[in-house]
């Protein structure tokens, strides 16, 4: 007996409109659970300055939503983490086109900054809209299209690395790495910073695993225990280095290190950092 499926159709105008939204008020509207780390950072920062710089990233959020303004000049790269169900039909192009064209009208018609070139090395003429976005696609089961925006910013953007560990270098390379390299960004990323780490896979799987793990809401651990508390004890290292808010020295470097991880080959261990700066926008959408 054949089963037949029927397959939800999502019109690709409904996806345009969807990502339009997300662009613009990822610009001007920080997320709650971000917002809320901020200020309890205020709370339990000890350095007069540290505390000071804190006040005023606040006060920034607030002014941003208010007016419905960026809250920095830099307004990024749009990342994309889709979810696609299988029993899902895109309607009137592909979902690709319809997250660039999202893309383009939400950094277009809300006058944000467009920051994309067309060619990395030798052309690096702007595209205009700030198009083409990355894109990540999953095939998920089920009939929703689930659509996460992340803007990514230079600054915090070129802070990121990766290395290639031995094996036997085990979690205490995984610990120094990680600490090395947030010693080594010191105030260049804008603290407060979320650090997002991918474990596993092979490079570029473990980078993006890093930059899944930025989606994760601030002060949602990893629900395995073991890289739960590894992600406290990352936290608590990295904000006894007195890299403090915006580098000026104090006690919160970091709002939250979110760690991902997928199997890997016997004969490497794959790590990748990314950064968040405290402005860490991002939108989500289901449909």
């Amino acid at each position: 007996m054949t089963t037949v499926v029927k397959l939800k159709e999502i019109q690709k105008e409904t996806i345009v409109d969807a990502v339009r939204e997300m662009c613009i008020n990822a610009a001007c509207d920080l997320p709650e659970d971000v917002e809320s780390a901020l200020r309890k950072a205020v709370e339990v920062e000890e350095s007069e300055f540290g505390k000071y710089s804190l006040e005023k990233i606040v006060k920034n959020v607030e002014i941003s939503r208010e007016t419905h303004s960026p809250m920095c000049q830099d307004t990024g790269m749009t990342v994309v983490l889709v979810e696609l169900g299988q029993d899902v039909h895109i309607v009137g192009g592909t979902l690709e086109e319809a997250i660039n064209e999202g893309v383009g009208q939400g950094y277009t018609d809300g006058y944000l900054r467009k920051s994309v070139v067309k060619d990395p090395v030798f052309h690096r003429d702007n595209t205009g809209n700030n198009t083409p976005a990355v894109i990540h696609t999953s095939l998920v089961p089920g009939d929703q299209l689930k659509i996460q925006i992340l803007p990514k910013g230079a600054g915090s953007e070129n802070m990121g690395t990766l290395k290639m560990l031995k094996p036997a270098e085990g979690l205490e390379g995984v610990k120094q790495f990680v600490i090395d390299s947030l010693t080594k960004a010191g105030g260049n990323p804008c603290p407060p910073v979320i650090v997002g780490v991918g474990i596993g896979g092979t490079m570029d799987m473990c980078t993006l695993l890093a930059k899944k793990a930025l989606a994760r809401k601030v002060e949602e651990p990893n629900p395995n225990p073991e890289y739960a508390e590894l992600e406290q004890e990352l936290l608590e290292k990295i904000n006894k280095l007195g890299i403090g808010p915006q580098g000026f020295g104090g006690k919160v470097t970091a709002l939250a290190v979110h760690i991902e991880t997928f199997p890997t080959h016997i004969a490497t261990l794959p790590v990748a950092i990314t950064l968040n700066c405290h402005a860490a926008r991002h939108k989500e959408v289901i449909l």
